[in-house]
């Protein structure tokens, strides 16, 4: 029998109003943008979409069932374009479905209200049957955001270990990227991917620096230690050393250099030389021999820690005692700025390690980004290891300068620089140098012919002698500060015959991956010079063509198209969608100009300064990357004596930034949604293996969770792996593992390195951009695995721990 028409309670008809005005209000916001994005040339789903939610906010609100029929037919109809639109990848249809699948259990729920509304039978059963199935579907889709979604799944044959030999073990990590060509590769296996789940704090040590500037500016902990014998060698944000026993975690001796900058306080690392040792010569025929050098016996300083300090100085400090070395500079000191013009805080400060090449400490230095055009210059400088006495100067400006410039005269000035770590190959003698952009970053009308020649390039000196055996550029006329940003890494490539040649393998801020012959830089594989647009500024010296690196992997590069973006729902990918579709974007070199372009990957990356870490033993490299792009638009300016206070988020967002001696200012920020959510689909970060034997990778994975990050810059606290943008590096073991700490959330974990399945974590007080290191203790023949944690980069939260991780007794 036919109901009453109407006979539904005051409350049900409340619910049918609330439900009626929610979707009313959903489609009007899809119809309205949907509307915009068509006019830009984009998708009309969202706008038909709108309308058909709004007639059926419409209906309910009347109280009419075929509103609820109306929007089950949207849902199942958005299913459809949803598998088209973005194939089966699980991140973008959880964006284009999750919402609509919610909702549509919502409304099948009530449709035996609106049924009973108009006096019909409201067939309970089958309503709520549906409504079930959408939940059941719905919540299928919630538990699948807690699964790891790899990019590439590793799809062959786990690689079998190989025990290290006794002889081959490792015994010291006593340079930046353990090895001075920056393997980042630990020959031990005590702890494994079979035990490495044991895991368990062996101690924490406190350094007493705690950085106190969250986000860009200020101080961050970015530090991978040095392990020599029984004492580890750490280094603090404001330049502070401290040598820790490795067993116990217990202070040796701290030296206190309370460094500070107005904007831009970290430490990456130290050096370490010892004198008396042998000195190795060069093998490689032609090499320039290293200098030979002393320490009179019985005086401080046989074996010494040197470090780059954020107030320009080269500092040396006895390993054993902490004591300043007296015979190196003035009492242990070198002042860089010597030579340098004017160079105040903070446009000349220096973060990466400094790198010990034979017997000469090279620095470079890093400069401010988009200050200025008259900055401090890039030289690069080789020190005497003993006594600090300059070996040598190159400046990328002026060649001829090879040591201190003329009287009244300084090193040329806005010049290419290197700010990132560098390598040495002791077999020929030679320094490997990652090269970044000249000043400005983002106008190229004011550099030189050797501007041009030096920018964004890998280069090669003699370590004695400081002169140039050969540069190779990554990007031609570098206007989007795609830095080389990493120390390259060693590797025998090997060939199709079977043979091997002594390379160098490295990551830039484009998202791409160079090896090259380390005697001659000519790539080893294929490098293509693909055409390039211009933009729209007047006198910029456009490179019609830009290099990408065809032969080795592309990691996160796009090319970004509209069914890239996304949200958290599809209210805020539509608003991604229309802000995609309001800018000019050409792919991966896409010039910035006056009006309003995407940069992909941004300025951050791609890689960074974390580099990579290898595997000679199975021929891998492990690549961790982010994904954040960046939006820019070049305004006129008035000359203006405004300059930029040299700190990284202006160059990264928060306003328009003053270039003072161009005819520009700079407006930039992150690619980013309403939510503060990267406006590209997930992941955002990546682990990747790339085999070197074929130039594939064999597995990609997200790699870290939004349990300490979360939209508007709240902490979900959910281990949700989306994969996080990373800034740090990795460790890659013998045992079958790689380490990384560098992620949003707050953990150190391990991935298996033949398959990338996650095989362990353990949750850090704070989160960490530290690189993780390993060492095997001599005294207690305890393998420990060592992280810095000093906070993550866009967290509020800091700390001071170092902590080692070992297998229970």
């Amino acid at each position: 029998m036919a109901q009453q028409k109407g006979s539904i309670s005051a409350i049900a008809k409340a619910w049918l109003i609330l439900l009626g005005a929610v979707l009313i209000l959903a489609g009007l916001f899809l119809a309205v943008g949907g509307t915009k994005l068509v006019s830009l040339g984009g998708s009309w789903y969202f706008a038909i979409t709108g309308v058909a939610v709004v007639l059926s906010g419409v209906l309910v609100l009347i109280r009419r069932p075929a509103g609820g029929v109306l929007f089950v037919i949207v849902t199942v109809l958005t299913a459809i374009w949803a598998v088209w639109d973005a194939n089966l990848e699980f991140w973008p249809l959880i964006s284009r479905l999750l919402a609509f699948g919610i909702g549509c259990t919502v409304t099948l729920a009530s449709l035996p209200l609106l049924r009973k509304a108009q006096g019909l039978a409201p067939h309970y059963g089958a309503a709520l049957g549906l409504a079930a199935i959408t939940a059941l579907a719905s919540a299928a889709g919630v538990a699948g955001m807690f699964l790891p979604h790899p990019s590439v799944p590793f799809a062959g044959t786990p690689i079998a270990r190989t025990p290290v030999k006794p002889e081959d073990e490792q015994k010291n990590w006593e340079h930046y990227g353990n090895t001075s060509g920056g393997s980042r590769f630990a020959a031990l296996d005590q702890i494994n991917a079979d035990n490495v789940k044991n895991l368990t704090v062996a101690w924490t040590f406190h350094t007493g620096d705690t950085p106190i500037s969250p986000g860009n500016n200020g101080a961050e902990d970015q530090e991978t230690p040095l392990q020599v014998g029984e004492k580890l060698f750490i280094c603090t944000p404001h330049n502070n050393v401290i040598a820790v026993d490795i067993d116990s975690g217990k202070q040796i001796w701290k030296a206190d250099i309370n460094a500070k900058s107005s904007v831009w306080m970290r430490c990456r690392g130290l050096a370490y030389f010892d004198a008396t040792r042998s000195l190795e010569q060069p093998t490689v025929p032609g090499s320039t021999p290293v200098t030979d050098v002393a320490v009179a016996p019985g005086a401080l300083c046989q074996r010494r820690i040197l470090m780059n300090t954020i107030q320009a100085e080269l500092i040396a400090l006895d390993a054993d005692t902490g004591a300043f070395c007296p015979d190196f500079g003035q009492n242990g000191r070198v002042d860089l700025k010597v030579g340098m013009g004017d160079a105040p805080d903070p446009q000349y400060v220096l973060t990466s390690a400094p790198t010990l090449a034979g017997t000469t400490v090279v620095v470079g230095g890093r400069i401010a980004d988009n200050v200025q055009v008259d900055m401090p210059g890039g030289v690069m400088r080789g020190f005497d290891v003993i006594t600090g006495e300059l070996r040598w100067a190159f400046d990328p400006g002026n060649p001829e300068i090879t040591k201190l410039p003329p009287p009244g005269q300084s090193y040329t000035r806005s010049t290419p620089n290197v700010w990132a770590a560098m390598s040495y190959d002791p077999a020929s003698n030679t320094v490997f140098m990652p090269v970044g952009s000249p000043s400005v970053d983002l106008y190229g009308a004011t550099r030189t012919a050797l501007d041009h020649k030096y920018g964004a390039s890998m280069l090669a000196l003699d370590a004695t002698t400081g002169r140039e055996k050969w540069v190779y550029q990554t990007v031609h006329n570098d206007l989007w500060d795609f830095d080389v940003p990493m120390q390259p890494s060693f590797v025998d490539f090997p060939k199709a015959d079977g043979s091997k040649v002594p390379a160098l393998v490295f990551g830039t801020k484009a998202g791409q991956l160079y090896v090259l012959d380390r005697q001659t830089g000519q790539p080893l594989t294929e490098v293509k010079e693909i055409p390039v647009k211009p933009a729209n500024i007047p006198n910029e010296p456009y490179s019609l063509t830009q290099p990408l690196s065809v032969g080795m992997p592309q990691i996160g590069t796009g090319p970004l198209t509209e069914a890239d973006m996304w949200g958290a729902t599809p209210f805020d990918q539509l608003l991604c969608r229309i802000a995609f579709k309001s800018m000019r974007y050409e792919g991966l070199y896409t010039a910035p100009g006056t009006d309003t372009s995407l940069a992909f990957p941004g300025s951050l990356g791609g890689m960074n300064w974390g580099g990579l870490s290898t595997d000679p033993v199975n021929n891998l490299i492990f690549v961790n990357d982010m994904r954040v792009g960046l939006w820019v638009k070049m305004q006129d300016a008035a000359p203006s004596n405004k300059t930029s206070n040299g700190g990284e988020s202006v160059n990264t967002g928060m306003g328009l930034v003053p270039m003072k001696g161009t005819p520009y200012a700079v407006l930039k920020d992150r690619f980013l949604s309403a939510a503060g959510i990267p406006c590209q689909k997930p992941p955002f970060g990546t682990l990747t293996a790339v085999d070197m034997k074929t130039q594939k990778i064999v597995w990609q994975v997200p790699v870290g969770t939004v349990m300490d990050q979360g939209p508007l810059g709240i902490k979900m606290g959910m281990p949700i792996p989306i994969g996080m943008p990373t800034l740090g590096g990795t460790l890659a073991t013998q045992g079958g593992l790689v380490f990384i700490a560098g992620t949003q959330d707050y953990y150190l974990r391990a991935y298996n390195s033949a398959t990338g399945e996650e095989a362990w974590k353990a949750r850090l007080p704070v989160g960490s951009q530290g690189g993780p290191m390993t060492f095997k203790s001599p005294k207690t023949g305890k393998q420990y695995v060592v992280i810095s944690a000093g906070g993550a980069r866009q967290s509020l939260d800091r700390g001071d721990y170092v902590i080692a991780y070992a297998l229970p007794e």
